[in-house]
Parts: structure tokens; sequence; C-alpha cells
């Protein structure tokens, strides 16, 4: 993503000294064409205090339901590239593309397993687990959920 600094009084890339770059997904503008919204997928941390944003102590805005899905992915982003000890998502993504692989099946197989049992919070705690292991491994191919949104919905006009 490229800006233009009002301090700097110049374009900038993010990232240009940090490494810490944001990859564009989409532009939209509002109804009035006077606004933006910029979606992107950050690689490192966003905000110059080596935080996963710019706004409050570092944390991200709430996000709920499929809105968090989004914050999911920038979560996973901070955690490999900050890679601490204690953060299973690192572990597990150091571990290589074939064992978050298995997890994605393993996760599969247990959603499946969930449905058959007739308990609803189950299949939602597995859905929940499935869904953050197929992040992580669509984040190690370079990948994203949204991608995966975007076939869905090129599919869905194919068929309209």
């Amino acid at each position: 993503m490229v800006f233009f600094s009002r301090t700097r009084d110049r374009l900038w890339e993010k990232g240009e000294t940090s490494g810490n770059t944001l990859e564009l997904v989409s532009v939209v503008t509002d109804c009035d064409s006077d606004a933006l919204l910029v979606r992107v997928h950050p690689h490192g941390p966003t905000c110059h205090r080596n935080t996963p944003s710019c706004f409050g102590d570092g944390a991200l805005p709430r996000a709920d339901g499929l809105g968090f899905l989004a914050q999911l992915e920038t979560v996973i982003a901070s955690r490999i590239a900050q890679s601490p000890e204690c953060s299973y998502t690192a572990k597990l993504y150091g571990q290589g593309l074939k064992r978050m692989a298995q997890k994605v099946g393993e996760e599969g197989v247990e959603v499946a397993l969930a449905a058959l049992s007739g308990d609803n919070r189950e299949l939602v705690s597995e859905s929940a687990d499935l869904l953050f292991h197929l992040a992580l491994l669509l984040r190690a191919r370079d990948l994203s959920l949204d991608a995966v949104g975007a076939e869905l919905a090129a599919r869905h006009r194919a068929r309209s």
C-alpha cells in the first residue's frame, strides 16, 4: 500500500523501512464516493510501535461473527511475525505445511463427527477450530480467507 503523508509531504510505501508491508486486497468507495475502504493483509505489525494496530493500546477493534475472520488473519500474521514461544500459532506454523494440512484434515473429521452427534455447541466449537487451522494453512501458502470468499462469490455469479 502506498499512502500520502502530510507530515512528510510525500508518498510513502508502508513497510519501506520496517519491512512490515500491507498487501492490498480491495479498495471500495462509499455511496457518495468521498471515502475509501481499503482492505489489506498485513505482513507483520502495522504500527511503528510494533503492535498489530495504531489504535489505542494496540488491540484490534472488536469484531464479531464473520467480521472476526479478517481480524483472525491479522492475529495469525502477527503471531507468525513475532513468533512468541508461547504461541500455538507460531509453533504450528514452524512445524511446516504438512503438519498444518494434517490439522485441517483432523479438524474436518471432527466437524463431521460433531454434526452427527447432534450437539450444536460442539459443532460450532469444532467448526471454529477448522476455520482457524484453515486460515493458518492459507496464510502459509500466501493465500487468505478473502480469496476463498472471492472464489465462492465468483461461483455464485457464474450460476446466477
